[in-house]
């Protein structure tokens, strides 16, 4: 091999090796050249070990210096970024508000991103969700009326328990924009439509237990609140496999009896912000300014199998995507985890 060809072979052996310490996030310089050193005599293409040193350590050095303001700018955009948890709450209208995760940049991983990255200017910023102190679920048994209204998400609830011949086209028109709502079923519609309380849930729907024969749950017993409810989570679960956690009394209809009888099977009462009065048939237009004059972040918004609200699904939905806000579950609207895509800050 002539001199030439043998100095870049050398070269690139150095070149390499530095590349891999680099990659490996070492800082341990004097160990870096202690190992160079040693094959110093057979490989290193430099003038003397000491020659090599001093390149080593000037490389390494140049590092932390990106390192340094890498770490300095991230500190300070963490500082400008973060956002504070929200609690769970009692309201005294609104009863249970769920909590609202905070958000803060995670100093380590926008490091490490902007090495793996070659430091570039500026670094990258990676975030973490912060959870609140006190959750909804250590509000103990309460119902549920809304989301919180920092979370820029809304859901629809759909009470079913008579007919089915507008559920073909509502989910029709739920898959067509990509939307998952929540259904809670009665327990004697579900007895009898098995087949489409299955096909709901295959469209990857949440249902719920709407209680067993809409009995107003107030007037009732606390043995006869229990039967209601069991008899219906029994048929979701052995009839269709699922137990969505959530229970919406019918009519709206509930005492504290309800609540702590629903609470003890594992289920959260929910009731809603908005409703559509869809059983009164009113014009589908109607239904679409009403939602579109009152929809906020956490509203749940009732409505059942009909033909007004059938004929008024495409237009709430696109009211209510206008104003910024996306459509979720029941479950999704009362978990404190953040909407990302709406609203993570932007660099």
């Amino acid at each position: 091999m002539n001199l030439k060809k043998e100095k870049l072979l050398l070269f690139a052996t150095a070149s390499l090796a530095t590349l891999l310490v680099l990659l490996q996030q070492s800082t341990a310089v004097d160990r870096f050249v202690t190992n160079a050193r040693e094959t110093s005599g057979k490989s290193s293409g430099f003038a003397s070990a000491d020659s090599f040193q001093a390149w080593a350590r000037q490389m390494f050095g140049h590092d932390e210096e990106l390192r340094s303001k890498a770490r300095a700018y991230i500190q300070e955009e963490a500082r400008k970024r973060y956002v504070a948890p929200i609690n769970a709450k009692i309201d005294r209208v609104w009863k249970a508000v769920p909590g609202y995760n905070g958000l803060e940049v995670d100093l380590e991983k926008s490091l490490d991103a902007a090495q793996a990255q070659g430091y570039p200017d500026p670094p990258p910023l990676v975030y973490r969700e912060i959870p609140p102190q006190t959750g909804l679920d250590q509000l103990g048994p309460h119902p549920v009326y809304k989301g919180n209204p920092g979370k820029p998400l809304v859901a629809f609830m759909i009470n079913v328990a008579w007919g089915d011949e507008y559920l073909p086209q509502m989910l029709a028109t739920l898959e067509k924009e990509g939307i998952r709502a929540t259904f809670f079923l009665d327990g004697m519609w579900l007895s009898k439509n098995v087949a489409m309380a299955k096909t709901i849930a295959e469209k990857g729907h949440e249902l719920g237990n709407h209680a067993y024969s809409h009995k107003n749950m107030s007037t009732l017993s606390r043995a006869q609140n229990e039967t209601e409810i069991v008899k219906t989570e029994k048929l979701l679960k052995e009839q269709v496999g699922v137990s969505g956690g959530l229970f919406a009394p019918p009519s709206g209809d509930y005492n504290q009896t309800t609540v702590d009888v629903a609470h003890s099977l594992g289920l959260r009462t929910i009731l809603w912000t908005l409703d559509t009065v869809d059983w009164k048939k009113p014009p589908a237009d109607s239904i679409v300014r009403k939602i579109a004059a009152r929809v906020e972040p956490g509203t749940l918004i009732l409505m059942h199998p009909t033909a007004s609200s059938r004929d008024a699904l495409d237009g709430m939905i696109r009211s209510i995507r206008s104003k910024g806000l996306q459509l979720g579950t029941v479950s999704e609207v009362l978990s404190p985890q953040r909407i990302p895509e709406v609203e993570s800050p932007t660099q």
